[in-house]
């Protein structure tokens, strides 16, 4: 018996011997128990310590992931721009795995949250579907086709390991001087609120689902409506008019469960946001009953007493405000150190930061991050697919809007001689404009795609030449078609302010005199981010269309220009009458070159 016993490898235990018992793992880690008694249990074993550093969010260039996760810091990000080298979906997948890997092996295993500024695709990643900058989505009315791009960012963010995406953009444009006014989906509340459709699209049925990506409703509140269309500036309104022209899109966003809210940095009445407790707590959190995670902007507690840095006070603020974790990309030491501070002399009060922490380990625990904590690398294959681009082509068609049109489009597909010109007709960085790769774009070959000649040599037929060069050189009475590529240059929130108006600059104003001496049919196509002072140039054009920024995909402003689709596209915005005229929006009596919903299409 004992040589059978011993073959079969069983252990001799003595019989006063018995087995240890076996540990129980704590119930926080139990992924079968209700998630608010995982919180509260994880929240019974933190230390003020490390509830603190929850609510802290740090740069990836201001720590490495084993000092991230020595000071357990609750989040990181990558600002625009903040990319690994090389930019590969592999190398961020890589990146976020480092950081996840060594915040998973601290004593109490909370993982971190990773956050990104995704607004027109993974935008941040080289080889990504670039989309539609907003506004052009909102001119398309198309909220199925804004949720199925929320989705296919989704899919490609987490490729990238990341699970957190500061976007969409809420916010509604009321002067086209502002910076960020591509990034509105309109000038009326509806735009946005329609096209909220986008956080469905992110977020999946549940966070908990494959590929999907806490969105973030920003920003609240009223940054689209500041006095002069200053960025970060002061948004001088009755509260009537901040509820009826600026909440609805922020209580479409809550109603479609959005899982965070970005405070914004512009003032209301001369009150900063960051630290307006009636805005965030009151309002937010308690009228409109949100009961997800609020995050500063980048920096944004420095600007609460006008003065360059953070102090003590603005900490106290800010947290007692109800913003629960802070984007300090490089001082959340000294951050934290303030906060530890006023919480001990008794100005914020442990409720508050309990507060904080129960919000943010909540979501972590819906996005299933305590049980799935590194990249699913399955959508690497996702990451520039063939079915985005199509999606991104679609969304572009849809964009075009057709303003004016003497019969010079559609173009002739066949038999025909196309000069084409601009500086934005070969140009995918111009296209595609702020937030591409880096954090205001930048002009030339800045991603991968098609640009609107590559789409109108593709689309062109055997038996039509067409001819380019971006100062129009060349071109004489012999073509039967000139299209202009004309428009802005990429640029973002601070350097996109236009306070001296919204004139074509000297370049394209060189190329259209070019091409109007010839007397040659001209289409003029508009690549901008917001409406430009065309009133000038509008009586001798053929036609002209508004393009907006359309990123990877410029065939689609091809498969319109040739009649292939049919504009659809309708102003979101009133388009001014002059450089002056801003601000113009329906209704305040003015009148616009082009009224909101105006949009032409072909007879046939």
């Amino acid at each position: 018996m004992l040589a059978s016993l011993l073959a079969a490898g069983t252990a001799l235990v003595p019989a006063s011997v018995s087995a240890a018992p076996a540990v129980k793992p704590p119930l926080y880690k139990d992924a079968s128990k209700p998630v608010f008694q995982r919180v509260d249990d994880l929240m019974r074993r933190m230390s003020l310590t490390d509830k603190i550093a929850q609510m802290m969010q740090a740069e990836r260039n201001a720590t490495t992931p084993a000092s991230a996760a020595k000071l357990r810091l609750g989040s990181i990000l990558s600002g625009g721009g903040s990319s690994p080298t090389p930019n590969t979906a592999e190398s961020w997948a890589d990146t976020y795995d480092a950081y996840q890997r060594a915040a998973v092996d601290t004593p109490l295993g909370i993982p971190t949250i990773y956050g990104v500024d995704a607004v027109h695709g993974n935008n941040n990643v080289y080889g990504s579907t670039v989309f539609p900058h907003n506004v052009g989505l909102g001119a398309a009315h198309d909220p199925a086709l804004v949720q199925k791009i929320g989705r296919a960012t989704a899919e490609e963010v987490s490729a990238t390991g990341v699970d957190w995406d500061f976007a969409p953009c809420l916010c509604v444009v009321r002067d086209e001087r502002w910076g960020r006014s591509y990034e509105s989906f309109g000038e009326k509340p509806e735009n946005a609120v329609s096209n909220a459709t986008v956080i469905n699209g992110l977020q999946g049925g549940s966070l908990n689902g494959p590929a999907s990506v806490l969105a973030t409703a920003k920003h609240f509140i009223g940054d689209g409506g500041t006095t002069g269309g200053v960025d970060q500036g002061n948004t001088q309104i009755s509260e009537k008019e901040l509820r009826a022209v600026h909440l609805p899109p922020f209580s479409e966003a809550i109603k479609r469960g959005v899982g965070s809210f970005m405070v914004s940095f512009n003032s209301w009445n001369g009150v900063k946001d960051h630290g307006n407790k009636y805005l965030i707590t009151d309002l937010l959190k308690g009228e409109l009953g949100f009961t997800g995670l609020v995050v500063s902007d980048w920096n944004g507690v420095d600007q609460i007493d006008g003065q360059p840095g953070f102090t003590p006070a603005e900490v106290t603020q800010s947290v007692n405000a109800g913003i629960d974790m802070f984007m300090v990309p490089s001082d959340y030491q000294k951050f934290m150190d303030y906060m530890k501070s006023e919480y001990q002399a008794g100005r914020i009060p442990m409720s508050r930061i309990d507060d904080a922490n129960r919000r943010i380990l909540t979501k972590k625990f819906e996005l299933g991050l305590f049980e799935r904590p590194m990249t699913d690398r399955s959508y690497l294959q996702t990451v520039g697919s063939r079915e985005h681009r199509a999606l991104a082509r679609q969304a572009v068609r849809e964009s075009q809007v057709l303003l004016k049109n003497d019969g010079a489009l559609p173009l002739k597909k066949n038999g025909n001689r196309i000069f084409v010109a601009g500086k934005n007709a070969n140009d995918m960085g111009n296209q595609a404009g702020g937030w591409t790769i880096s954090w205001q774009g930048q002009s030339g070959p800045a991603i991968p795609g098609s640009t609107i000649l590559d789409g109108i040599k593709a689309s062109a037929g055997k038996s039509t030449k067409v001819a380019y060069d971006r100062e129009a050189d060349g071109i004489d009475q012999s073509y039967q078609a000139a299209v202009v590529v004309i428009g802005e240059t990429p640029y973002a929130e601070g350097q996109g302010d236009r306070p001296n108006g919204l004139n074509l600059d000297p370049e394209d104003l060189a190329t259209l005199a070019k091409v109007k001496a010839t007397g040659v049919p001209t289409v003029a196509v508009l690549v901008s981010g917001r409406p430009l002072d065309v009133s000038k140039q509008l009586p001798w054009l053929n036609a002209f269309v508004a393009s907006w920024l359309p990123g990877t995909a410029g065939e689609g402003v091809a498969d319109v220009l040739f009649g292939d689709y049919k504009p659809t596209g309708k102003l979101a915005v009133s388009w001014p009458a002059s450089a002056t005229q801003e601000p113009v929006n329906a209704g305040d009596g003015k009148k616009p070159l082009f009224p909101y919903g105006f949009g032409l299409t072909y007879r046939k």
